[in-house]
């Protein structure tokens, strides 16, 4: 009970029965998943998830499909680090008050770039308003990255704005690397991303009032730090993004 209420803890009660399960058999405690949810319910640690959901920032501008296919085409899985990226923006409030003491709601938006191999994020940009720069900038982050490996990168994104540009499309080019995009409309084509928003808005923004654009920003950084390192997901076998990725490098070195 002491470890289960420990794991709960340390992880802002994000863990359902089967994440507290392998965690405590990676500490070394052999026990059967129906009994960790017993014990989640005498300590009243059940896991609830939110469903409060906002308006989607829809970036769409331009024709469709003019500037690039959909080489992913929904095929998200991949046996090799680095292969396939995605990105995406997405909108979160703040909170901040005028001179007279009145609230005032304010919007920022996050450009992550996250591998498909793994889930991990490679890097993000947090901004005060809709930011070209911020794309570019993380994106020549992923091209840095994308050269340490032998094979070709593909970076796939949905049809907005920021990535119809011909900066973003040219840095591609210029860098050998595929770009892909989603069909409008169609937010299943890119779900790799949008599942990390859920999962992200679900344990770290739903339910929390921030109060500036700095304490969101601070927020976010936590987050992702953990969700690299430390969240474990099942079909990662238990592991950390990074801790997979790390494990199988090593196994195919």
């Amino acid at each position: 009970m002491n470890q289960i209420q420990k794991i709960s803890d340390e992880n802002k009660n994000n863990y359902g029965y089967r994440r507290i399960t392998i965690e405590l058999r990676e500490r070394g405690f052999i026990v059967n998943h129906k009994k960790v949810l017993r014990i989640m319910n005498e300590l009243g640690l059940i896991y609830k998830k939110f469903t409060r959901k906002s308006r989607k920032y829809n970036s769409y501008k331009g024709s469709v499909g003019k500037i690039a296919t959909n080489r992913i085409n929904r095929r998200f899985n991949t046996p090799l680090p680095r292969q396939k990226i995605t990105t995406d923006t997405t909108v979160l409030k703040y909170y901040t008050k005028d001179q007279n003491g009145k609230v005032v709601i304010k919007k920022a938006y996050l450009d992550p770039y996250l591998d498909m191999f793994d889930g991990e994020i490679l890097t993000y940009q947090l901004s005060k308003k809709p930011n070209a720069k911020a794309i570019l900038d993380g994106l020549e982050e992923v091209v840095t990255i994308a050269k340490q490996w032998p094979y070709r990168t593909t970076v796939h994104t949905d049809q907005g704005w920021a990535y119809q540009m011909k900066a973003f499309s040219k840095k591609l080019k210029d860098n050998r690397i595929f770009q892909s995009m989603s069909r409008r409309g169609n937010c299943l084509d890119n779900s790799p991303m949008e599942n990390f928003f859920g999962i992200m808005k679900q344990e770290m923004y739903y339910g929390v009032v921030y109060e500036s654009f700095e304490a969101l920003e601070y927020a976010i950084k936590q987050y992702i730090d953990y969700y690299n390192n430390k969240r474990i997901k099942e079909k990662l076998t238990g592991m950390s993004p990074v801790e997979y990725r790390k494990q199988t490098s090593q196994l195919s070195a």
